[in-house]
């Protein structure tokens, strides 16, 4: 019996099992969804008169506890504030490819040729963390947290 093939067959073997567990981790294992009716549901928006409650039909959303940036939305506002605050550089967060209702590409794209504005949901969701949206003129709305730049890490001190 040759054995170096056994090994090499064993080691390659290995590394597609870690591949695909490793995948399967960021696509689907921490992520849950969010209930539709829970107070997680809620999205705040931040306006010149101070932060509200959005009231939201059609709501997507999805978490996990495993880093402060999992979390995405999609949802349509039925009566946006057109006070909203702008948010500087809004850069949407690729979702799993199961979240079908949130195309990161999409939105970046109409982010960037004014189909949609970005818009502040809510400062310091979690800390360093904003949470931001897409805002479209049908009402449509996609959520994702970004960090901000007030860490020391991007260069920005207090």
């Amino acid at each position: 019996m040759n054995w170096g093939k056994v090994a090499a067959a064993s080691i390659a073997l290995a590394a597609i099992a870690a591949g695909a567990g490793m995948w399967y981790a960021q696509e689907y294992g921490y992520y849950d969804s969010i209930d539709p009716e829970g107070p997680d549901a809620r999205i705040d928006i931040t306006t010149s008169a101070g932060v509200t409650a959005l009231a939201l039909t059609d709501f997507e959303g999805i978490d996990a506890d495993s880093s402060p940036l999992r979390w995405r939305a999609c949802a349509v506002a039925t009566d946006m504030p057109a006070d909203a605050q702008p948010f500087d550089d809004p850069t949407p967060l690729i979702a799993p490819g199961w979240f079908d209702c949130f195309d990161a590409q999409q939105i970046g794209g109409d982010l960037e040729s004014g189909a949609a504005r970005g818009v502040l949901s809510q400062a310091e969701i979690r800390p360093d963390v904003d949470r931001v949206l897409a805002v479209y003129p049908d009402g449509r709305v996609f959520g994702w947290h970004q960090y901000n730049d007030k860490t020391p890490e991007r260069g920005v001190m207090d």
